[in-house]
């Protein structure tokens, strides 16, 4: 009887342990509600007024799913992965013809030595920027930082190695080298290089009630497709900090983008891409784009917090197609966010772009409510 009873709780205690070593975790964020929006004006000599009212769809946070899992290899180090697709809540369709198009990385974590991840992930100036320049950080439709900020726009690059460095007393480094930015990487058959390549690094810093980085993003296009032109080399540099005295968090950030734009510029619930003007990469030799944004945010209650923030994105040189005579583009910004749980929110927004795509009279408007509930 004594030997059952012990064989039965080493038996427990491995299966207990082997738990331990290895994990996987599925998780994801559903976001909707109902909002209006709406874009209005003159682009490129044609008039446009597009509005709708209806169901917002991840605004807030974008709409996603994914399998996060680690296995421990001993002294520390552990082996990563993450999975991860978006999808559109109005209709259960996916964001993307990817199934794994927001992250697909596996690599190596130790305490330590610090991260090294392989495949599709989002740049650092996403990861470090965002949400010190903006306390709207990467989400809430066009009141996000990459609305100004295009290198920090959710940039995703393909066949990308990033490594980024423990904690040090508050400092952490982040580089990353894409072999080819976007699709599969092609064999160089002597004809010029096929893969337009991308560098992306950076520097934060966060201890107590301050935070801030700095961060460069660069692609050296190679091949002509839309509005990427061949032989173009697109260069980002921005650098944001927050600091918070508890009664209010203070936010800004300023940065440069040199010879074209990181990601589209987006509006409302829509892109560049839906007015004709291109989406994703657009490369200008010449062209520059200074930008600058401030905000707050503030708690209201033990649940609330209100977030406001002004944001503009000075175009100095070129234009996203040809020169053009551009004007300074702003948008207004407004949130509040309100926890019901741990794990469910109620939102609501307002946010309002003036002059968008640099385009004297075109103006974009959104206004919404919405809930959001993660697991």
């Amino acid at each position: 009887m004594k030997k059952s009873l012990l064989a039965a709780a080493l038996i427990a205690g491995f299966a207990g342990a082997a738990h331990a070593e290895t994990s996987v975790t599925l998780y994801g964020i559903l976001d909707g509600g109902i909002g209006y929006e709406r874009v209005d004006g003159t682009l490129l000599g044609q008039e446009v007024d597009a509005k709708r009212t209806g169901l917002i769809d991840g605004v807030s946070k974008s709409n996603r799913w994914g399998l996060k899992g680690t296995e421990d290899l001993g002294n520390g180090l552990q082996a990563v992965f993450v999975l991860e697709s978006g999808f559109d809540i109005g209709t259960g369709n996916t964001s993307s013809g990817r199934l794994f198009h927001r992250q697909a990385t596996v690599g190596l974590r130790s305490d330590a030595w610090g991260q090294l991840d392989f495949g599709r992930q989002t740049n650092i100036a996403s990861k470090y920027f965002a949400g010190v320049a903006s306390p709207f950080g990467i989400g809430w439709g066009q009141a996000k930082a990459g609305t100004t900020f295009g290198a920090a726009n959710s940039v995703r690059y393909d066949n990308m190695i990033m490594y980024q460095t423990p904690n040090f007393a508050g400092f952490q480094l982040g580089v990353g080298y894409s072999f080819r930015h976007s699709g599969n990487q092609q064999f160089d058959v002597g004809t010029g290089e096929p893969n337009s390549r991308a560098w992306t690094t950076g520097l934060r810093y966060g201890n107590g009630p301050l935070a801030a980085a700095l961060t460069y993003d660069q692609l050296k296009t190679a091949e002509t497709m839309g509005p990427v032109l061949g032989d173009v080399t697109i260069k980002s540099w921005n650098l944001g900090a927050s600091y918070d005295f508890e009664v209010v968090k203070l936010h800004a950030g300023f940065g440069q983008t040199r010879n074209g734009w990181m990601t589209s510029i987006s509006y409302a619930d829509a892109s560049t891409n839906d007015l004709g003007v291109g989406n994703g990469f657009i490369s200008n030799d010449g062209m520059k784009v200074n930008s600058y944004t401030v905000g707050l945010s503030a708690p209201v209650g033990a649940n609330g917090k209100v977030m406001a923030s002004w944001g503009m994105a000075d175009l100095k040189n070129g234009g996203l197609i040809g020169d053009i005579d551009a004007d300074k583009q702003h948008v207004y910004s407004i949130g509040y966010d309100h926890a019901l749980s741990k794990r469910t929110s109620v939102y609501a927004i307002a946010s309002y772009g003036k002059h968008v795509l640099f385009q004297d009279d075109l103006d974009s408007k959104l206004f919404g409510v919405g809930l959001r509930h993660s697991f």
